[in-house]
């Protein structure tokens, strides 16, 4: 008889749904790792920034394929952009450290230099403008986070992290600005306009310039790999290595946040539709999760520290002295991730979703809590997709209801969720 591998039970379920984005088109031809691309809104047209040191402009022709209309050569690699439709001005971060402006044409077919900013001393990780306040930000590798004004080029302020600057987002409306880092850090900082200042942080970091430090966001412990700011709700979304995303309530200032575990490998890229209030996450796992924050959530809770099984109470192998009082070995610890109880093995034996906590998969719960859950309905609160790709980056245009993702496999796809954006 052959022999058969099976998948376990609820690791395929999450695919079978009706609610499935649709591949409607390529873009291939690549010769080095694609960086990041974005949807030019309302348009058929793409932008995208490539180690090769290529900036390329795709447009959709009449075949319905995309091809390029502009492939500008950088002086090194082309590693972060930032494109706004308005203005037209898009922007470069390079391997370098500088960041440099264009003004792409209103058809699309040529770009203008405009002005460069000397910016960094390192591979540039990510850029954004703020059109409100005409500030450019941009982080890097040199573990810095610059301010420009987007008008005169000017530097206006800094931030020194300690470790590598890897994401950035921004609340042009309190002009607060916030900053990942390879540690998994988020720092949030404050513009003061007009006051110079120079000072060390809690977190170690140096701010200078018009920059204030305010706080250091924690809940990760891997590498923040994605920041998006949702300007109408006030939340904060970051996505990291440790295959978690969370969502940081900043505009109820009660330090709420909410964990969301739908991925199985690290998280690369995140994006926000902010009209239908779905967030859309991608990793490594080659998996695309769209989660629907319109409904209600609830915090995890903290995990319960304890010496003994807060259910039998066995002890847990650290403790010597219950050991030999009772006779028996330690047991390893686990933790209820309904409750936070520190429990052993054999009294969280039974697994369930917790949706309304962001467990999407079966996780490890205390046998009071499977029994409550297992009586009550748990509707899922995401929707997820099988790219066929490790995804590096992301972009959503949510009026023309497409989705963008590059993976490593030097391939841009495009996507129609029309039927995820019901």
């Amino acid at each position: 008889m052959a022999a058969e591998i099976k998948p376990g039970p609820g690791l395929n379920d999450r695919f079978n749904t009706p609610r499935k984005p649709v591949l409607v088109s390529k873009l291939e031809g690549f010769n080095d790792d694609v960086n990041a691309a974005v949807i030019i809104p309302g348009e058929d047209a793409v932008i995208t920034v490539c180690d090769d040191r290529t900036v390329r402009i795709w447009l959709k022709r009449e075949s319905g394929q995309y091809w390029p209309s502009v492939c500008q050569y950088m002086p090194s690699a082309a590693t972060a952009l930032h494109f706004c439709k308005a203005s037209r001005r898009l922007f470069v971060g390079q391997d370098n450290g500088i960041v440099s402006e264009f003004l792409v044409a209103e058809d699309r077919n040529r770009i203008s230099h405009s002005k460069d900013y000397q910016a960094h001393t390192g591979r540039v990780t990510s850029v954004l403008l703020s059109e409100k306040c005409q500030w450019l930000l941009s982080v890097g590798r040199d573990k810095m986070f610059k301010l420009h004004c987007a008008q005169s080029g000017l530097c206006l302020g800094s931030f020194v992290s300690e470790a590598w600057c890897t994401a950035v987002a921004i609340d042009s409306l309190a002009k607060m600005i916030f900053v990942g880092d390879y540690a998994g850090h988020i720092t949030m900082l404050k513009v003061d306009e007009g006051v110079a200042q120079s000072s060390i942080g809690n977190s170690g970091g140096v701010v200078s310039g018009v920059i204030r430090y305010v706080t250091n966001l924690k809940g990760h412990t891997g590498s923040i790999r994605a920041l998006t700011w949702d300007s109408n709700g006030q939340f904060l979304y970051s996505g990291s290595f440790d295959q978690q995303v969370i969502a940081w309530d900043i505009g109820g200032q009660c330090g709420t946040a909410y964990e969301m575990n739908g991925h199985q490998n690290k998280i690369t890229a995140i994006c926000y539709a902010p009209t239908r209030q779905i967030l859309v996450s991608g990793g490594e796992d080659s998996v695309v999760v769209f989660w629907d924050m319109r409904t209600s959530r609830v915090e995890t809770p903290q995990w319960a520290d304890s010496d003994i099984c807060q259910r039998c109470d066995r002890p847990f192998f650290w403790n010597l002295r219950a050991m030999m009082d009772q006779r028996q070995l330690g047991l390893r610890q686990h933790h209820c991730r309904c409750c936070g109880r520190a429990v052993c093995d054999r009294c969280s034996a039974p697994r369930h979703a917790i949706p309304s906590m962001g467990f999407e998969f079966d996780v490890r719960v205390c046998e009071p809590c499977y029994n409550k859950l297992k009586g009550e309905d748990h509707p899922s609160r995401a929707v997820f997709m099988e790219a066929k790709h490790s995804i590096v980056s992301m972009d959503v245009d949510e009026p023309q209801k497409r989705l963008l993702t590059v993976g490593q496999d030097h391939i841009v796809k495009l996507w129609d969720i029309s039927a995820v954006l019901q």
